[in-house]
């Protein structure tokens, strides 16, 4: 069973990290039921449980990472064919993790904020 206190602290250090990061416009919002953060009403990562978290990355990218980092970067059949890549939120450090939000948000951001957020 998920503990909703271990979904909440995984929640916090995502907010935390897009926070460093500076990147506009994040909305805390659900996914599917899940804690999410979203750019322009779309989730760029999910908190999926207390163990995984799913970015929201192009086909290619995702196969970079998973074969760069299998021990952090997997994929279930689930996720075959889609733009969606989970990982071990307990396998990242922050600073990796904080590049993957990054990458995640630009795949997902209006061209218009991307252009705004390249002079930030």
């Amino acid at each position: 069973m998920t503990s909703a206190t271990d979904m909440d602290a995984i929640a916090e250090r995502l907010q935390r990290l897009v926070a460093q990061a500076r990147l506009p416009a994040v909305e805390p919002g659900l996914h599917y039921g899940l804690p999410a953060f979203k750019i322009g009403g779309k989730a760029f990562v999910t908190v999926k449980n207390n163990e995984t978290i799913v970015l929201s990355l192009p086909i290619d990218r995702k196969e970079q990472l998973m074969e760069m980092a299998p021990e952090i970067y997997f994929q279930t059949d689930h996720y075959v064919g889609w733009p969606s890549l989970p990982l071990h939120i307990g396998a990242i450090g922050d600073e990796e993790l904080q590049q993957r939000l990054i990458e995640a948000w630009r795949h997902r951001a209006p061209k218009k904020l991307l252009a705004e957020f390249g002079r930030i």
